[in-house]
């Protein structure tokens, strides 16, 4: 791991990503070398999500091609949080890359109707035009992932719907559709033989060495190796996942607090006048059943609005500030997702641990204490950590497949519910206020004018029949 500070490794992986841009824009044949710095791994790492936002940011279209699986989860954290879900990060294995792809898909679905970063404000718009412009690929790769089976194979052309694909050798031999802009191939010395068939999948290209590791080559993977592999890459999976998760639920939770604050109130308001012309309307034809009957709802439902507000009124009340979580509570937040998830226990003794920790962890991401979000992670590192991690360097294969298997069924769980969520009529109300904040316009407070007026209204019905 690195020493450096991250500002420090940051600012040095800028460095070196925009060398590379440069050695393409200078290359007077195809493809373009450079080497990659010996021992640095977690420079090369950071100057990849560096290269990969710049291509995004710019409009073009990559391929980043890996020898193996790595870097994937690192290189995976490594990207900006608003851009991880536009990058289609695939495992070698097929069965981890099926999973890897639903999770990823259930990220993007989230993401298009809630409003982005300004910084990320184009990327996003020119993702939305690239869906409509494959709205039956996208359709279909939805359907692909609702269907839940983990044979079965994703569309052949998945990777159009992404603008940057960062694949092993494998799955990258197999992409489909227009030339990618550029091609990056990460320790190209390691795949030498397949790097001509790689360069015709890319306008651009450049091969990316370790020159103190030339000639190397790709070892047999066992069964221990793999799972390994597939655990670390569910991990990071299973991190994006509970953050989105967690953020959409606290998202819908501020929502309602906002809507029932504005609306609510109103809403109640205008139920009991309504109960109350209903009533009179009943005085005066008391022999008619239906107008009794429709008395009688009235009431009803102004006794649920009363409830209602003052249930969601407590709530508001206890709420100690809007939730607004910052680019830096949600990296803790999936840090702490990724090492302390009770579905990565080896007991239950570490599960009941890990439990209690994700508990806390989500508490305190809600309520945007990054203080408290800091004391889980260090209270994990000085209990848990190194002796779990141990634990699982030592496991046995039967016990490793456990785990994932665990993990796999975590992540369909979370994707299941997520898309619960997306699906409910609230969602599409705070989708529908989001879009209209983003021309200008406050859909929550037209809705309350709409409701006054319907107020206004119904106090002059009163009033004319209290007169009578």
């Amino acid at each position: 791991m690195s020493i450096l500070p991250q500002s420090t490794l940051r600012e040095d992986a800028r460095s070196l990503a925009a060398s590379w841009r440069a050695s393409l824009d200078q290359a007077s044949s195809l493809p373009a070398r450079t080497s990659i710095p010996s021992n640095g791994q977690d420079l090369t790492i950071e100057a990849l999500a560096e290269f990969s936002a710049a291509t995004v940011q710019s409009g073009k279209t990559l391929l980043l091609v890996v020898p193996d699986d790595e870097w994937l989860p690192e290189l995976s954290n490594a990207l900006d949080l608003a851009l991880r879900p536009l990058c289609l990060v695939l495992p070698r294995q097929d069965f981890a890359a099926a999973i890897a792809l639903r999770a990823t898909l259930a990220l993007l679905k989230s993401r298009l109707s809630r409003s982005s970063e300004s910084a990320w404000a184009v990327a996003w718009d020119a993702q939305r035009t690239r869906l409509e412009r494959h709205a039956a690929l996208w359709q279909l790769t939805l359907n692909w992932s609702s269907s839940g089976h983990a044979v079965s194979a994703w569309p052949s052309q998945v990777n159009e719907l992404f603008p940057v694909c960062i694949l092993p050798r494998g799955h990258a031999e197999n992409i489909s559709g227009a030339p990618r802009d550029v091609l990056l191939v990460l320790h190209s010395e390691r795949i030498a033989a397949n790097i001509p068939k790689l360069l015709a999948l890319a306008k651009q290209a450049l091969l990316l060495q370790d020159v103190a590791a030339a000639g190397g080559s790709l070892a047999p993977l066992d069964e221990q190796t793999r799972l390994n592999a597939e655990y670390e890459m569910l991990a990071q999976e299973l991190g994006d996942m509970e953050l989105e998760f967690a953020t959409v639920q606290a998202e819908l939770a501020e929502f309602t607090r906002v809507y029932h604050a504005l609306v609510g109130a109103r809403m109640t308001e205008l139920d009991v006048l309504q109960a109350r012309i209903a009533s009179c309307c009943a005085d005066r034809i008391s022999a008619d059943e239906t107008v009794l009957y429709q008395a009688e709802q009235a009431q009803a439902q102004a006794e649920r609005s009363r409830r209602e507000y003052q249930r969601f009124a407590e709530l508001d009340r206890e709420a100690e500030k809007p939730f607004a979580p910052t680019g830096d509570l949600k990296r803790l937040f999936r840090q702490l997702a990724q090492k302390i998830h009770p579905d990565r226990a080896e007991d239950e003794s570490d599960r009941a641990w890990r439990t209690e920790l994700m508990s806390e962890a989500n508490r305190a991401y809600r309520a945007g204490d990054e203080m408290v979000l800091r004391e889980i992670l260090a209270q994990w590192q000085g209990g848990r950590d190194d002796q779990t991690s141990g634990r699982r360097r030592d496991a046995t294969t039967r016990s490793l497949a456990r785990q994932v298997a665990r993990m796999q069924r975590r992540l369909t769980e979370i994707e299941a519910e997520l898309n619960h969520l997306l699906a409910s009529r609230l969602y599409e109300l705070f989708v529908a206020a989001s879009v209209a904040r983003q021309r200008g316009r406050d859909l929550l407070e037209e809705m309350v004018g709409q409701i006054d007026a319907q107020i206004e209204q119904a106090r002059q019905r009163l009033e004319e029949l209290e007169a009578v």
